[in-house]
This record gives structure tokens, C-alpha cells and sequence, in this order.
């Protein structure tokens, strides 16, 4: 496909330093290999985008080679993919995919998994191998591709940006009577007309039922005085957007607009917190506090915020870094995760304000302006 945007795609380059990277680690750690499988860290490290299925496609790294690891009749697809050049071995549907790894890696050596990896997969190596040779990639994977590179962070700004436009569409297009089905499809249609993947998701929310974080079933009708939550995103060269707006269509509902305003500051004050060497959990508590200070919560009671107060953000909408009580994570330049401490008051309106920050050796940097009133979403 023609590639329509100012921003450049993730070059081979970058994706060949990756899996140098990889290897360095593979090598202080004393590992055989990391297998990964049909996941974005193989679309990460290689390039390849694969989908799941219960024949096994992923690929070996070692810390000297690579290899795709490929069902037969699927190697002239795989072929026409774009991915980082390396030998495609395969094994055909009599065969054990398992196996094939199994003699790649020899009698001894601990092999890294994806975490991504699906379970019967892990029993068919475990069968292969020893359960006892085989141990979790996870937390390799994850140190690495939490820290962005300034070609991911530029895709992340241009694609949350793309968003953010549709969402101010989206603003001008709603009226009391419209369904929130019919705003769905707007934004789908405006991500794709934008040159962005379909909506990877979308949320349209009035009334009542924006107090339900990841809304309500079946259709709604926006009324004179509802409240209105839009959540939605897209991808770009794989990259995700994710942006909340939460806001009436006019001024007057007291209870509303105190409400925003003390959303607004708890979404501040995660910003503010948002330091390098600062725990992952100082941020959630930051947003925590601002809550008890006007006497929601605490912890997860309602009204108040009843999830963490952000998520990592990347190939995958929810990634590490996490934003939530416990995760010691220290927060490094290059990482990037959502702000959106939502307040909920059940069964009458939740507030959700989430946009993007991803962390500099100067200090945090917003992705997308926050919205600037109740009746004003944005800057």
C-alpha cells in the first residue's frame, strides 16, 4: 500500500538495531534463543504481522541468527510479507513445528518464550524440550519495547493526532436525537478516510451510561442534557491512538462541571508526577490524592476512580508500562502511557479524560493537549 503520510514507517534499520539488542541480552543472560510467535513482538523485532492460529508461525532469534519458523503452505505468503531478511525453514502438516525449534536449538540451552505465546504451543516445546529448558521472554521483551525510539514516538503523536482531529468532527456532528451507533460509524469512516486503519475500537457513550468505564450494550439516543464520553483510536504502520473526550453539549449542569474540574486536576497532577526515576505507582497515587482531597474514594470505592490511572501504549493499546498501585517500574525517557483517572458516579455520569504522555530527559510531554472545559473539549 502507498504510504500517504508526513511521518516516515518503522525502517528496516531500526528493526535490525532491535534484534541486536535483543541478542545482547540473549547473550548476558546465557539464553539459547527467544521464540517469539504471532504477536506484535514479532511484528516489533521482524517486521512480520501474523495473525494466530492454531498452526504454529513465529520466529527463533539466537544470539547469532534468525529464522522464521513457517507451516509449509504458508511460506509463499510469507514471502510477499514485509519483514527483515532471514532463512524461512518450515514444517509441513504431518509435522511437529515444535520439533523443528527443538533442532535448531540442540541438546542444552534455556529457551526465552514470547509472552504472547499461546499455551498449547508452550506444551507442545515443553514436550520437545523439557519444561526445565524453556522460561518466560516476557520480561526481556517488555524492558525493551517500552522505550520508544523518536520514529515510534513520532508515529504515536502523528496517529493520536489523526484521532484527535476525528474526535472534533465528531463534536461538530452531534445533536439531541442522534444514535450513538451513527457516531460510531462517522469516526470509523473519518479514521479510514484519514488513511489510518478502521477504528480499532469505539466507544459513544450518553447519559447514564457513560458511568460504565467501557460503556453499555445496544443502541442510545443522545438527550438535550446528556452527558457524552467518546473513546476511540486507530493504528498507523501498527501503532495505536487512544483518546477520550467526556463533555456536554452546553453549560449549566453544576454537579457536572465541578465534577470535570476535579478530573482535569487529577489528570494534571498524574502529568506533574510523571518524572523520570518516579514509580509507576506514584502517579496512580497522585491522581488518588486529588480524588480524597474532595472526598471520592478512596482506593477503588465510588464514587471515584475505579481502575488504574493509565496504560502503557505502543503496538498494543494496553502495554507495559502500566500506571497502577504496585508497579515499582521507575519511569524512563522514552515511555509512553495513557493519563485518564476516571471518576465515576454509578448509575448517573462518569468522566473521562484520557490523553497521551510519553517521558524526555527535559520531562513529560503531552501527545494531544487536554481538553480545556466541560463544554470545551478541546484546547
Amino acid at each position: 500500500m502507498s504510504w500517504q503520510h508526513p511521518v516516515p514507517r518503522i525502517a528496516e534499520e531500526e528493526r535490525q538495531a532491535r534484534l541486536s539488542r535483543l541478542r545482547q541480552v540473549l547473550e548476558a543472560e546465557g539464553l539459547a534463543g527467544m521464540l517469539l510467535g504471532p504477536s506484535e513482538s514479532l511484528r516489533y523485532f521482524t517486521g512480520l504481522v501474523w495473525h494466530a492460529s492454531e498452526r504454529f508461525l513465529g520466529a527463533l532469534v539466537t544470539p547469532t541468527a534468525l529464522y522464521y519458523i513457517v507451516p509449509g503452505f504458508e511460506r509463499s505468503r510469507v514471502e510477499t510479507l514485509p519483514h527483515l531478511p532471514a532463512e524461512i525453514l518450515v514444517w509441513q502438516e504431518e509435522e511437529s513445528s515444535a520439533a523443528l525449534v527443538a533442532s535448531l536449538l540442540g541438546d542444552s540451552g534455556i529457551l526465552a518464550l514470547d509472552d504472547s505465546m499461546p499455551l498449547f504451543y508452550y506444551h507442545a516445546l515443553a514436550a520437545k524440550l523439557g519444561a526445565e529448558r524453556l522460561t518466560n521472554g516476557g520480561p526481556i521483551i517488555n524492558r525493551l519495547r517500552r522505550i520508544k525510539s523518536p520514529a515510534e514516538i513520532a508515529l504515536i503523536r502523528y496517529v493520536m493526532n489523526l484521532t484527535l482531529d476525528v474526535h472534533k468532527q465528531a463534536h461538530a456532528l452531534l445533536k439531541p436525537g442522534i444514535r450513538a451507533s451513527e457516531v460510531v460509524e462517522f469516526i470509523d469512516r473519518q479514521h479510514r478516510q484519514a488513511g489510518a486503519s478502521s477504528s480499532t475500537f469505539c466507544i459513544v457513550s450518553f447519559g447514564a451510561a457513560t458511568s460504565l468505564p467501557h460503556g453499555a450494550d445496544g443502541d442510545q439516543t443522545l438527550g438535550e442534557d446528556d452527558v457524552i464520553l467518546v473513546d476511540t483510536g486507530c493504528r498507523l504502520d501498527g501503532y495505536h491512538s487512544d483518546l477520550t473526550r467526556t463533555y456536554k453539549l452546553k453549560a449549566g449542569d453544576t454537579a457536572f462541571e465541578d465534577a470535570w474540574a476535579i478530573e482535569r486536576e487529577a489528570q494534571q497532577a498524574v502529568f506533574d508526577a510523571a518524572k523520570l526515576g518516579a514509580a509507576c505507582s506514584s502517579l496512580d497515587d497522585a491522581a488518588r490524592a486529588v480524588l480524597a482531597k474532595h472526598s471520592l474514594g478512596p482506593d477503588y470505592k465510588m464514587p471515584g476512580l475505579p481502575h488504574r490511572a493509565g496504560h502503557g501504549l505502543g503496538l498494543e493499546i494496553h502495554e507495559e508500562p502500566y500506571i497502577v498501585r504496585g508497579n515499582a517500574t521507575p519511569l524512563a525517557a522514552g515511555m509512553c502511557f495513557s493519563n485518564e483517572p476516571m471518576i465515576v458516579f454509578p448509575q448517573k455520569f462518569g468522566i473521562r479524560l484520557e490523553d497521551h504522555i510519553y517521558t524526555t530527559e527535559e520531562g513529560p510531554r503531552w501527545f494531544t493537549q487536554p481538553s480545556k472545559g466541560p463544554t470545551e473539549p478541546f484546547a
